[in-house]
Protein backbone atom coordinates (compact mmCIF):
# COMPACT_ATOMS: atom_id res chain seq x y z
CA UNK A 1 0.00 0.00 0.00
CA UNK A 2 0.87 3.14 -0.82
CA UNK A 3 0.85 5.90 1.61
CA UNK A 4 -0.68 8.76 0.82
CA UNK A 5 1.26 12.10 1.52
CA UNK A 6 -1.66 13.09 4.01
CA UNK A 7 -0.90 10.45 5.81
CA UNK A 8 2.64 10.27 6.07
CA UNK A 9 3.16 12.99 7.90
CA UNK A 10 0.58 11.65 10.76
CA UNK A 11 2.65 8.47 11.11
CA UNK A 12 5.96 9.86 12.53
CA UNK A 13 4.96 10.07 15.91
CA UNK A 14 3.62 6.47 15.35
CA UNK A 15 6.86 5.29 13.78
CA UNK A 16 8.95 7.61 16.86
CA UNK A 17 6.97 5.43 19.03
CA UNK A 18 7.50 2.19 17.78
CA UNK A 19 10.90 2.91 17.47
CA UNK A 20 11.59 4.04 20.81
CA UNK A 21 9.95 0.91 22.13
CA UNK A 22 11.71 -1.82 19.76
CA UNK A 23 14.89 -0.02 20.50
CA UNK A 24 13.96 0.00 24.36
CA UNK A 25 13.16 -3.37 24.49
CA UNK A 26 15.78 -4.55 22.68
CA UNK A 27 18.18 -2.82 25.40
CA UNK A 28 16.16 -4.15 28.32
CA UNK A 29 15.56 -7.89 27.61
CA UNK A 30 19.46 -8.89 28.25
CA UNK A 31 18.56 -7.12 31.93
CA UNK A 32 15.26 -8.61 32.49
CA UNK A 33 14.59 -11.51 35.44
CA UNK A 34 14.09 -15.01 34.61
CA UNK A 35 10.15 -13.93 35.34
CA UNK A 36 8.81 -11.16 34.31
CA UNK A 37 5.06 -9.58 34.93
CA UNK A 38 2.23 -11.48 32.03
CA UNK A 39 -0.74 -9.75 33.47
CA UNK A 40 -1.10 -6.79 36.06
CA UNK A 41 -4.35 -7.01 37.25
CA UNK A 42 -6.19 -4.23 39.60
CA UNK A 43 -4.39 -5.53 43.10
CA UNK A 44 -0.80 -5.47 40.98
CA UNK A 45 0.66 -8.41 38.85
CA UNK A 46 -1.55 -11.52 39.10
CA UNK A 47 0.53 -14.16 36.92
CA UNK A 48 3.82 -14.06 35.82
CA UNK A 49 5.88 -16.15 33.20
CA UNK A 50 9.58 -16.73 32.22
CA UNK A 51 11.17 -14.31 30.07
CA UNK A 52 11.19 -15.03 26.03
CA UNK A 53 11.35 -12.26 23.24
CA UNK A 54 7.87 -13.13 22.74
CA UNK A 55 6.72 -12.39 26.48
CA UNK A 56 9.28 -9.80 26.55
CA UNK A 57 8.47 -7.60 23.42
CA UNK A 58 4.80 -8.77 23.20
CA UNK A 59 3.64 -5.54 23.33
CA UNK A 60 6.02 -4.22 20.44
CA UNK A 61 4.38 -7.04 18.51
CA UNK A 62 1.06 -5.82 19.35
CA UNK A 63 1.61 -2.09 18.50
CA UNK A 64 3.20 -3.26 15.15
CA UNK A 65 -0.37 -5.15 14.40
CA UNK A 66 -2.23 -1.71 15.52
CA UNK A 67 -0.16 0.59 13.54
CA UNK A 68 -0.39 -1.13 10.82
CA UNK A 69 -4.30 -1.84 10.95
CA UNK A 70 -4.85 1.45 11.92
CA UNK A 71 -2.60 2.70 9.36
CA UNK A 72 -4.33 1.01 6.51
CA UNK A 73 -7.62 2.23 7.55
CA UNK A 74 -6.81 5.62 7.49
CA UNK A 75 -5.29 4.99 4.19
CA UNK A 76 -8.65 3.35 2.98
CA UNK A 77 -10.92 6.35 3.97
CA UNK A 78 -8.91 8.79 2.14
CA UNK A 79 -9.03 6.27 -0.67
CA UNK A 80 -12.59 5.96 -0.79
CA UNK A 81 -15.55 7.52 -2.88
CA UNK A 82 -17.04 10.19 -0.47
CA UNK A 83 -20.66 9.92 -0.34
CA UNK A 84 -21.13 13.41 -1.76
CA UNK A 85 -19.24 12.27 -4.66
CA UNK A 86 -21.38 9.65 -5.39
CA UNK A 87 -23.18 10.23 -8.82
CA UNK A 88 -26.74 11.25 -8.32
CA UNK A 89 -28.10 8.47 -10.94
CA UNK A 90 -29.11 4.81 -10.56
CA UNK A 91 -26.64 2.33 -8.76
CA UNK A 92 -26.51 -0.82 -10.16
CA UNK A 93 -28.73 -2.26 -6.77
CA UNK A 94 -29.88 1.17 -6.34
CA UNK A 95 -28.70 4.83 -5.60
CA UNK A 96 -30.09 4.38 -1.69
CA UNK A 97 -28.57 0.67 -1.34
CA UNK A 98 -25.40 2.04 -1.90
CA UNK A 99 -25.39 5.37 0.15
CA UNK A 100 -26.54 3.46 2.52
CA UNK A 101 -24.24 -0.19 2.95
CA UNK A 102 -21.48 1.91 3.35
CA UNK A 103 -19.98 4.27 5.93
CA UNK A 104 -18.31 6.43 3.82
CA UNK A 105 -17.24 9.91 4.61
CA UNK A 106 -18.77 12.71 3.48
CA UNK A 107 -16.51 14.37 2.04
CA UNK A 108 -12.80 14.68 1.72
CA UNK A 109 -12.05 17.05 4.35
CA UNK A 110 -13.77 14.83 6.65
CA UNK A 111 -12.23 11.96 5.19
CA UNK A 112 -8.83 13.55 6.19
CA UNK A 113 -10.11 14.61 9.75
CA UNK A 114 -11.36 10.68 10.34
CA UNK A 115 -7.45 9.49 8.90
CA UNK A 116 -5.76 11.64 10.89
CA UNK A 117 -7.88 10.66 14.01
CA UNK A 118 -7.31 6.89 13.36
CA UNK A 119 -3.49 7.55 13.58
CA UNK A 120 -4.03 10.27 16.78
CA UNK A 121 -5.69 6.70 18.42
CA UNK A 122 -2.73 5.03 17.04
CA UNK A 123 -0.19 7.10 19.01
CA UNK A 124 -2.39 6.79 21.85
CA UNK A 125 -2.49 3.12 22.30
CA UNK A 126 1.54 3.76 21.26
CA UNK A 127 1.90 5.66 24.60
CA UNK A 128 -0.33 3.12 26.56
CA UNK A 129 1.78 0.30 25.67
CA UNK A 130 4.66 2.26 26.78
CA UNK A 131 3.31 2.76 29.90
CA UNK A 132 3.09 -0.94 30.54
CA UNK A 133 6.67 -1.78 29.02
CA UNK A 134 7.48 0.73 31.22
CA UNK A 135 6.33 -1.64 34.14
CA UNK A 136 6.67 -5.02 32.87
CA UNK A 137 10.62 -4.18 31.63
CA UNK A 138 11.50 -3.06 35.52
CA UNK A 139 14.78 -5.17 36.61
CA UNK A 140 13.49 -6.17 39.93
CA UNK A 141 10.15 -8.19 39.57
CA UNK A 142 7.87 -6.29 41.60
CA UNK A 143 4.44 -7.85 42.79
CA UNK A 144 3.34 -4.20 43.85
CA UNK A 145 1.63 -1.82 41.17
CA UNK A 146 0.93 1.88 42.19
CA UNK A 147 -2.84 2.40 42.16
CA UNK A 148 -2.58 5.17 39.42
CA UNK A 149 -1.17 2.94 36.82
CA UNK A 150 -4.14 1.64 35.20
CA UNK A 151 -5.88 5.38 34.90
CA UNK A 152 -2.50 6.15 33.53
CA UNK A 153 -2.84 3.49 30.84
CA UNK A 154 -6.50 3.87 30.16
CA UNK A 155 -6.28 8.08 29.79
CA UNK A 156 -4.59 7.97 26.62
CA UNK A 157 -6.71 4.99 25.10
CA UNK A 158 -9.60 7.21 25.95
CA UNK A 159 -8.40 10.59 24.72
CA UNK A 160 -7.75 8.78 20.88
CA UNK A 161 -10.77 7.26 21.00
CA UNK A 162 -12.83 10.52 22.06
CA UNK A 163 -10.78 12.74 19.14
CA UNK A 164 -11.92 9.61 16.74
CA UNK A 165 -15.65 9.71 17.48
CA UNK A 166 -15.55 13.92 17.70
CA UNK A 167 -14.38 13.37 14.28
CA UNK A 168 -16.68 10.77 13.29
CA UNK A 169 -19.35 12.83 14.56
CA UNK A 170 -18.39 15.67 12.52
CA UNK A 171 -17.57 13.74 9.22
CA UNK A 172 -22.04 13.19 10.05
CA UNK A 173 -22.73 16.74 10.30
CA UNK A 174 -20.88 18.13 7.22
CA UNK A 175 -22.94 19.48 4.41
CA UNK A 176 -23.02 16.97 1.60
CA UNK A 177 -23.46 19.34 -1.25
CA UNK A 178 -21.40 18.70 -4.26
Amino acid sequence: MVLSSRVRLWLLPNAALLTGLLVWGIVRYPHLPSRIPEHIGSEGVDAWTNRSVGSALGFVFLYIGVTVLLTACAELTLRVTPSAELPDGAAPFGNALVRASFNRPRTRVSALWVARALLALNACIGISFLIACAVMWHSVPERDIPGWLFPAMIAPIVAGTALTVAAAVYDRRAPAAH
